[in-house]
């Protein structure tokens, strides 16, 4: 149960404010759990709006990758460093939470909803998705459930609002240990 302290130290050590936000890292993962559980979600969904995130406390700089117009692949980093962890239904939305961004940003109306800093970053990330890219991801086992993921995630940047201690998900987040 060592990960659940390193997990737990981390949200609660992480006062930098998200790339771009209003929120700090920890704030934003918190407020997309909630958004979870507030829509009814799966505890594996709740549990992965969580650390979807996660990526960029691994990181070791993610303002500078922003700086030098570089993606860091936090879903990436995230998932192979909670893989060894956590279930793949908890792994799968955080791999595919970006690659959702770019297929949902191919609306207008999705699209013009995304805050600044996510424009950015969706360039980084490699932009909208083409009509092939996002036919081959709709047949991804994760489809939908990172789409779900994705819509909590751009809702979950508000400022001063009152959320959650991330040892309040601590029973959550054991019982999706592998």
């Amino acid at each position: 149960m060592r990960i659940i302290d390193q997990i737990t130290s981390n949200f609660l050590s992480n006062t930098s404010l998200y790339i771009g936000e209003k929120v700090t890292m920890s704030e934003h993962m918190i407020q997309t759990a909630m958004i979870a559980e507030e829509k009814n979600s799966s505890s594996n969904l709740i549990c992965s709006s969580l650390l979807h995130d996660y990526g960029h406390f691994i990181l070791e700089n993610p303002y500078d990758l922003v700086k030098k117009n570089k993606d860091g692949k936090h879903e990436d980093v995230g998932y192979e460093f909670l893989k060894k962890y956590f279930s793949k239904d908890v792994l799968g939305p955080i791999k595919y939470h970006v690659k959702a961004k770019r297929y949902l940003a191919r609306e207008r109306k999705y699209y013009s909803l995304l805050s600044r800093a996510s424009k950015i970053s969706l360039k980084m990330q490699g932009g909208i998705m083409s009509n092939e890219e996002s036919k081959k991801f709709e047949t991804n086992q994760f489809f939908e459930s990172s789409i779900k993921l994705r819509k909590f995630d751009e809702m979950a940047k508000k400022s001063g609002l009152k959320i959650k201690s991330i040892n309040e998900y601590k029973n959550l987040l054991i019982s999706k240990l592998i």
